[in-house]
């Protein structure tokens, strides 16, 4: 036999054999082989997809956060603005509650001064005209009535009033 020669017997034996093998892969490993790929495929597909789905819920969420952040950042820097307004009005009204007190202190001490001043006064005067009244009683050394005392005395008084 040589290498030229194809034995046709064989040939179609061969070709039958395949045949036959090929459709038993075919129904038995083949079709089961392919459902498994189809599943995984399709496994693979939906778990790409979730993992796409979540990316994009994740980036979604850190916008919402960003957003979140900024207002958050916002609001802060408007509480401390009100702040820092709140203690400038409350130094202002502190200030101003001070020089009211004190400028009410001060008119009350002004008040107790001449108050004080006008009781001096009048104490001096009646200290005053009772001594006039002694001193005129002896120079003159003779009793003065009441009427000319007290013309004297307001005499007296209307001298010091106007020189002090």
């Amino acid at each position: 036999m040589s290498i030229d020669t194809i034995v046709w017997s064989n040939f179609f034996i061969q070709l039958a054999a395949f045949a036959i093998l090929f459709w038993l892969l075919s129904r038995y490993a083949f079709k089961p082989l392919f459902g498994v790929m189809e599943k995984r495929r399709q496994l693979v597909q939906e778990q790409m997809d979730n993992a796409q789905q979540n990316r994009t819920d994740a980036e979604r969420l850190m916008e919402e956060q960003r957003q979140a952040l900024q207002v958050a950042r916002k609001e802060a820097h408007d509480i401390i603005e009100q702040a820092k307004l709140t203690g400038v009005k409350q130094a202002d009204d502190i200030v101003a509650a001070a020089r009211n007190e004190s400028s009410r202190l001060k008119d009350e001490a002004v008040r107790d001064i001449e108050t004080e001043k006008n009781k001096a006064v009048a104490s001096l005067k009646a200290e005053v005209s009772g001594l006039s009244v002694l001193i005129a009683s002896k120079i003159i050394e003779k009793q003065v009535d009441e009427s000319t005392q007290q013309q004297l005395v307001n005499k007296y008084l209307d001298d010091v009033g106007s020189k002090s």
